[in-house]
């Protein structure tokens, strides 16, 4: 990945809770309103966290009859490493943590 075309998966990662929701995801995917419960911030918030995280092609999102079911992009989980929580970008290898009990 060229160093302009990782700007935007930096710019969604450098917000904490934009890099919470993907450690989650990382763990397993979740439904929106589960993002929510983990986060202690409202439905509302983590929908927009979302649409960012989308844009930068590091989330899908499905709909569910009722529900948004989240998961982490198959194109950025194949640029994971180290048993899945580092990711090279290519302009620079970015570590997650792994959350409690995941």
């Amino acid at each position: 990945m060229k160093t302009d075309e990782c700007l935007p998966a930096l710019r969604a990662l450098a917000d904490p809770t934009r890099l919470k929701i993907v450690e989650l995801l990382l763990a397993g995917d979740h439904n929106v309103n589960e993002l929510a419960e983990h986060l202690g911030t409202p439905q509302y918030n983590v929908s927009k966290h979302l649409r960012i995280l989308r844009e930068a092609g590091i989330v899908t999102t499905t709909r569910q009859g009722k529900e948004t079911r989240c998961e982490v992009a198959s194109e950025f989980r194949s640029r994971l490493k180290a048993g899945g929580w580092v990711v090279d970008l290519g302009c620079c290898t970015f570590r997650f943590e792994k959350p409690a009990g995941g």
